[in-house]
C-alpha cells in the first residue's frame, strides 16, 4: 500500500452503499492522488446490502461490517499497521454525530460529509470529542476546494477590491420540483424527513454550502440575518426554497439564495464580491473562470492553469490549462489537505470544526428567524 515513496492512509466508510451518491463521489476523491486505500466499511444498516457493497469494492470480507460498532471493535483489534487509520462519514445528517464522535473516542481520525450534525448542540458534542481524542476531524464543503475560489480568496484578503461592501451568493436547484420524497427516491426521501436531514431541508443541504462559501471567500463573518424559509410543495416537512439578507462585520451587507425547486435550475452556486474599486463573479457551473470587474479598467478574466494565478492556487490544479477540472478534484483537494495532516503536516486546507459549529449557528439563527417576529437575528461568534 504504499505510493509516491509514502504509506497510503488506509480508511474506513460509513455509509455510501448501494445506491447511495456521496459516498461514490468520497472514494474517487480519495483515490485521485493515490494518497488513500479503502480498506473496510460499514456501507449500510442493511448487514447484507453492507455485505455486498464491500465484496463489489473488492474488499476483505472480514472487513465488510454489520454496523459501526462492529468496524470500530474490529478495526481496532487489528495491529497498528494494519487498522484503518480514519473513518469517512457519508450517512444521512442523523448520523453525522453519533457516527463521527464514536470515531474520534475510538482513537480514529474523521472526515464527513456536511453539514457537521443535526443542531448546535451535537456540533459542540462533536468539538468535544475531538478535543478529549487529539484526533483530526474534517468536513466536505466542497466548494472551498475549488482552486478559483482559493484564487477568489486570496485576491480578497490582498485588497485588490478595497473594503468589501456586497456579497451575493445564490445555489439554485430544481431536482425537488415535484414530489420525489413520496416517489421513492431515496436520496429526496432522506433529505426532506426532518429526522433524517435536520431542522432544514434546503437550508441545511445546499443553504450551509452558500454560507460556508460567502465566509470563507469574503474573510467576513455574517453578524445578523433576516430570512425567509418557504415550502413550495404540498406536503413536504422541510423548507424547499430560502433567501436571507445578511449584515456583515465591517458594515458590508449581502444576499443569500437557495432553492431546490428553481424548475430546469442544475447545479446553479454563484458568488459575487464587490469592494468599493471592482468585483470577482465566479459560478460552480463554469468553475474554471473568474471573471473580475474593475470602476476604472477592462474586466478581465482569470483561467484555471493560466498566468498569475496565486501560490496557493496554482498547488490546487492538476490538469494543463484548458482541461477541465470540478467537482471531483475540489473533494480531492481537501482529501489531500487532509491526508496531510494525518501525516504530521499543518492542519489547514480543509474545512474542520469552526466551520461546522459555524454553518450549524447559520442554520439554527435562519430558522429562529423565520418563524419570528423579530426582523433580525443575530448570529453567535463563530458556534460559541
Amino acid at each position: 500500500m504504499e505510493t509516491g515513496g509514502h504509506q497510503r492512509i488506509r480508511y474506513g466508510m460509513v455509509g455510501g452503499g448501494e445506491g447511495a451518491f456521496i459516498g461514490a463521489v468520497h472514494r474517487m476523491a480519495a483515490a485521485l492522488d493515490g494518497d488513500y486505500a479503502l480498506v473496510c466499511g460499514a456501507f449500510s444498516s442493511d448487514a447484507e446490502r453492507s455485505r455486498r457493497s464491500g465484496a463489489a469494492l473488492g474488499l476483505d470480507p472480514a472487513r465488510s461490517y454489520p454496523t459501526l460498532d462492529a468496524m470500530l471493535a474490529g478495526e481496532r483489534a487489528l495491529p497498528e499497521g494494519e487498522r484503518m487509520q480514519l473513518v469517512s462519514i457519508v450517512t444521512p445528517n442523523h448520523l453525522h454525530a453519533p457516527a463521527a464522535i464514536a470515531a474520534l473516542d475510538a482513537g480514529f481520525h474523521v472526515m464527513s460529509d456536511k453539514p457537521m450534525a443535526l443542531n448546535v448542540a451535537e456540533s459542540r458534542a462533536i468539538a468535544a470529542a475531538v478535543e478529549r481524542s487529539g484526533r483530526l476531524y474534517g468536513l466536505t464543503f466542497t466548494y472551498s476546494g475549488y482552486p478559483l475560489v482559493e484564487e477568489a480568496r486570496v485576491r480578497v484578503a490582498r485588497g485588490d477590491f478595497g473594503t468589501i461592501r456586497l456579497v451575493q451568493v445564490e445555489y439554485s436547484q430544481g431536482w425537488l420540483s415535484g414530489p420525489l420524497d413520496r416517489e421513492g427516491n431515496k436520496q429526496a426521501e432522506w433529505r426532506t424527513d426532518p429526522a433524517r436531514a435536520g431542522l432544514g431541508g434546503c437550508l441545511g443541504d445546499i443553504g450551509t454550502h452558500a454560507f460556508h462559501l460567502a465566509e470563507h471567500v469574503s474573510g467576513l463573518a455574517v453578524e445578523e440575518l433576516s430570512a425567509d424559509l418557504t415550502t413550495h410543495v404540498p406536503d413536504r416537512r422541510l423548507d424547499d426554497d430560502v433567501a436571507a439578507l445578511l449584515r456583515l462585520e465591517g458594515g458590508a451587507r449581502g444576499v443569500l439564495k437557495a432553492s431546490q425547486v428553481a424548475a430546469g435550475d442544475e447545479n446553479g452556486l454563484r458568488l459575487r464580491i464587490h469592494g468599493e474599486h471592482g468585483g470577482l463573479d465566479w459560478s460552480q457551473m463554469e468553475p474554471n473562470t473568474l471573471t473580475l470587474r474593475w470602476l476604472d479598467r477592462p474586466a478581465e478574466i482569470v483561467r484555471a492553469g493560466g498566468p498569475g494565478l496565486a501560490p496557493s492556487t496554482q498547488a490546487m490544479l492538476r490538469t494543463p490549462a484548458g482541461h477541465p477540472e470540478g467537482y471531483i478534484e475540489a473533494f480531492a483537494n481537501l482529501y489531500r489537505s487532509f491526508g496531510r495532516a494525518v501525516r504530521g503536516g499543518a492542519p489547514d486546507g480543509f474545512p474542520g470544526v469552526g466551520d461546522g459549529l459555524r454553518t450549524m449557528t447559520f442554520v439554527e439563527a435562519m430558522i429562529e428567524n423565520s418563524v419570528g417576529a423579530e426582523k433580525w437575528t443575530r448570529l453567535a461568534k463563530w458556534g460559541a
